[in-house]
């Protein structure tokens, strides 16, 4: 089967692609958001094809998997068929609604030809999304390996553009946290983080890591901190449990159910938060065992197999 997919979301595309069909990868001359291609620092099977907008109108498509709104004007125009008409689709929604739940409407919401597949139940439950059919497949990682060592005692925080987004992924929580450990924050856009925050640069490290790398130099902080208020279930949490780190986390969106008891900390007392990254910093063997205890959870909910076996079912009940 033939599988046109936008390049959007690294992380969630790499065990995407690891199913048993061909995908085809928009890919545009720029290389912009609408056409990257392939991953530069993910490693994807053979299977995965770049196609140009031209090459799309002549490519045997049987299911296409949309990410964002615009994607339906731009599957038509360079393939010349209609999502959901012509071609059977799916829309995968990443994220939770930015405004109330009881205010916003999916943008989907007023057809039925394009279900609308949610990424966790709690997207499904927050998102308004009406006429549309609605199904939940929940994340799933390719194993890293258990590569937790916990050497260096700092906390981990693992997010994109945090000046920007502030509050939503408690951009202003670190100052706090970094009283009781000094903090790796990884991801795009974090430098200048710590002088924005008023902190230290040795007490907040912002690290802008190639994929490749970025596991390994997570896994030698001694925990993982989880500070989002509103945002999907982060990969990158469900990633840092994968490698047999010990969570500490908001219990916010879909936490509580990625992380069981054993696993680590979910609260939305700070105090207790506070308490919990202290008492991993003092107590590597603590942080150890709680980490392991994170891994077998994550392996149990969130592994490939049962991603892809999900997503099998999915596709055989839209392309019927």
């Amino acid at each position: 089967m033939n599988i046109l997919v936008w390049h959007v979301h690294g992380s969630w595309l790499t065990t995407f692609v690891r199913g048993p069909h061909t995908y085809l990868l928009p890919v545009t001359e720029d290389r912009g958001p609408d056409g990257l291609g392939r991953a530069v620092t993910w490693d994807w099977p053979p299977t995965v094809l770049e196609r140009t907008p031209g090459q799309l109108r002549d490519a045997g498509i049987d299911l296409m998997v949309l990410q964002r709104p615009h994607e339906i004007d731009l599957a038509r125009r360079w393939t010349g068929r209609r999502p959901g008409v012509d071609v059977p689709a799916v829309y995968v929604e990443h994220n939770s609604p930015d405004a109330s739940p009881g205010r916003q409407l999916h943008p989907l919401a007023g057809q039925t030809d394009i279900p609308v597949v949610h990424v966790t139940h709690f997207n499904r439950l927050m998102w308004d999304s009406g006429r549309a059919p609605a199904e939940v497949v929940e994340h799933g990682i390719v194993d890293p390996g258990h590569r937790w060592t916990g050497t260096e005692r700092r906390a981990a925080v693992v997010v994109n553009e945090p000046v920007r987004r502030g509050r939503t992924t408690g951009t202003d929580l670190l100052p706090r946290f970094a009283r009781s450990a000094p903090l790796d924050v990884f991801g795009m856009r974090t430098e200048g983080l710590a002088e924005h925050l008023g902190l230290p640069a040795g007490r907040c490290r912002a690290r802008d890591l190639p994929q490749h790398e970025l596991h390994r130099e997570m896994a030698r902080c001694r925990l993982y901190l989880h500070p989002v208020r509103w945002t999907s279930l982060g990969l990158s949490l469900l990633e840092a449990m994968f490698l047999g780190m010990p969570v500490v986390a908001l219990d916010t969106t879909e936490v509580r159910e990625a992380v069981p008891a054993g696993a680590g900390v979910v609260s939305n007392r700070l105090d207790v938060l506070e308490d919990a990254v202290r008492t991993f910093l003092a107590e590597p063997d603590h942080a150890r065992l709680t980490g392991q205890a994170a891994r077998v959870a994550a392996l149990a909910r969130y592994g490939e197999r049962r991603f892809l076996e999900d997503w099998e079912r999915l596709i055989k009940e839209v392309t019927r």
